[in-house]
C-alpha cells in the first residue's frame, strides 16, 4: 500500500474531516486499549493498533508519529498488566508479538514517507528544471515584450516634456501623457512579475484561481514567438469556466510547454497553414478541459504511448522532459493528460482538472 492510500483509507474509515481525525483516532485507541484489557490474556488484540497509528500519519509529523507509536505500545503493556485473565505465558508471548508489530510497521511507515518526500522534491525540482528552460526557448521573445512597454513610456515621456513646454503649457495634454507612462509601467511591471514568478523556485502551493487569466498570462509570454513564425493564434475561452484549485505556476508551466510544442512544430512547416488553438471548456460538473491544438505535421499513432515517457523526444536537440514533466503536474493535482492526431492534420493535447466549490476542503 502506497502513503498516500494509507492516509486516505483511515479518513475514510472514520468518516470524518481531517480536522476531526485526531479525536476519532484517540477515540478508537480507547476502544481498543478498553476492548484489550477486558478480553483474555491469549487474544492478540493490541495489533489494532496498527491501524490507528496509520491513521496518524494523516495529522502528525514524523516525531509526532513516533511519539504516538510509543505511546500505543505503552497501552499495549498497561493492558497486559491490568488483564487478569488468561494464560499468563501466552499472553506476554502475543505482547511482545504486538510490540514488535507496532514498532516494525511505524520503521516502515516513515521509511516510506521519507522516501516519498524524497521523491515529490526531486520531482518539483525537475519542474523548476523545465520553466528554466522553456523561459530560455522565449528569451527574446519577453524582452519583446518589455521592449513595447518601456518604449512606449519614453514616447509618453517625451510628449508630456513637449506639452509643459508649450507656452501655455498644455496641463491636460501632460497629464494623459503621464496617465499612459503609468499605464505601461503597470504592463511592464506586469510582464517582469509573471516571468519571475514561472522562475522562482519555490514549494507547491495550492489555491482557488481563473484558469482562463493564467493561459492569457502564458499567452502573453510567447505571442512575439508566434508572430515571429507568422502564426495564427486563436482562444476559445469558455466564459462559465469554473475556478480551479491548484499550483497556479505549475500549471501554467504545462500551458507553456505545450504552446512552445506547437510553435516549434509549426516553425518548421513550410506549407499549409500555421495556426495554434488553445481553449478551456467545462468538461462536465466535475472537470475542466484545456486543449492545445496545431496544424502541425501532426503525430506518429505509433508513438503515442510514449510521448509522455521521460526522455523520449522526436525533436532534435530535445530532452524528452516537457511532455513527463506536464503528466507528472496534471496527475498531481487529479487530472489527466492525453494527445491525438488533429483533423486534418496537426496534433491535439489536452488535459482536465477536477474542480469544486472555492468554499470547499
Amino acid at each position: 500500500m502506497r502513503p498516500n492510500q494509507m492516509k486516505n483509507w483511515p479518513r475514510l474509515l472514520a468518516g470524518a474531516s481531517s480536522g476531526a481525525l485526531p479525536y476519532v483516532t484517540g477515540a478508537v485507541v480507547l476502544a481498543i486499549f478498553v476492548v484489550d484489557t477486558l478480553t483474555d490474556l491469549e487474544i492478540a488484540f493490541p495489533v489494532f493498533y496498527i491501524a490507528v497509528m496509520l491513521m496518524s500519519v494523516s495529522f502528525l509529523e514524523k516525531r509526532g508519529v513516533i511519539i504516538f507509536s510509543l505511546a500505543c505500545m505503552g497501552l499495549t503493556v498497561l493492558s497486559f498488566i491490568l488483564t487478569s485473565s488468561g494464560a499468563g505465558a501466552t499472553g506476554l508471548i502475543n505482547c511482545a508479538i504486538c510490540l514488535a508489530t507496532i514498532a516494525t510497521s511505524t520503521y516502515l511507515v516513515l521509511k516510506i514517507e521519507s522516501a516519498e518526500v524524497a521523491a515529490h522534491d526531486a520531482r518539483a525540482q525537475l519542474a523548476h528544471i523545465g520553466r528554466l528552460t522553456a523561459l530560455g526557448e522565449l528569451t527574446a521573445s519577453i524582452a519583446h515584450e518589455v521592449n513595447q512597454p518601456l518604449a512606449a513610456i519614453v514616447t509618453s515621456g517625451n510628449a508630456c516634456s513637449r506639452w509643459l513646454g508649450s507656452s501655455p503649457p498644455n496641463l491636460e495634454k501632460a497629464r494623459q501623457a503621464v496617465e499612459r507612462m503609468v499605464t505601461d509601467a503597470n504592463r511592464a511591471s506586469a510582464i517582469i512579475k509573471r516571468v519571475c514568478d514561472l522562475a522562482k523556485k519555490a514549494p507547491p502551493q495550492k489555491d482557488w484561481f481563473d484558469f482562463n487569466e493564467a493561459i492569457l498570462e502564458v499567452l502573453t509570454l510567447t505571442r512575439n514567438e508566434i508572430e515571429l513564425n507568422r502564426i495564427s493564434l486563436e482562444t476559445e475561452l469558455a466564459d462559465d469556466l469554473p475556478l480551479v484549485r491548484g499550483d497556479r505556476i505549475q500549471l501554467q508551466q504545462v500551458v507553456l510547454n505545450l504552446i512552445i510544442n506547437s510553435i516549434e512544430a509549426l516553425a518548421g512547416r513550410r506549407e499549409g497553414s500555421r495556426r495554434i488553438l488553445v481553449e478551456s471548456k467545462r468538461k462536465d460538473s466535475n472537470e475542466v478541459l484545456i486543449g492545445v491544438c496545431d496544424s502541425g505535421s501532426g503525430l506518429d499513432p505509433r508513438t503515442l504511448d510514449r510521448l509522455f515517457d521521460a526522455f523520449y523526444t522526436t525533436k532534435r536537440n530535445g530532452m524528452g522532459m516537457g511532455l513527463a514533466i506536464g503528466r507528472g503536474i496534471v496527475q498531481a493535482h487529479g487530472g489527466r493528460i492525453s494527445a491525438t492526431a488533429a483533423t486534418p492534420c496537426g496534433a491535439k493535447f489536452e488535459f482536465t482538472l477536477p474542480v469544486g466549490s472555492a468554499e470547499g476542503p
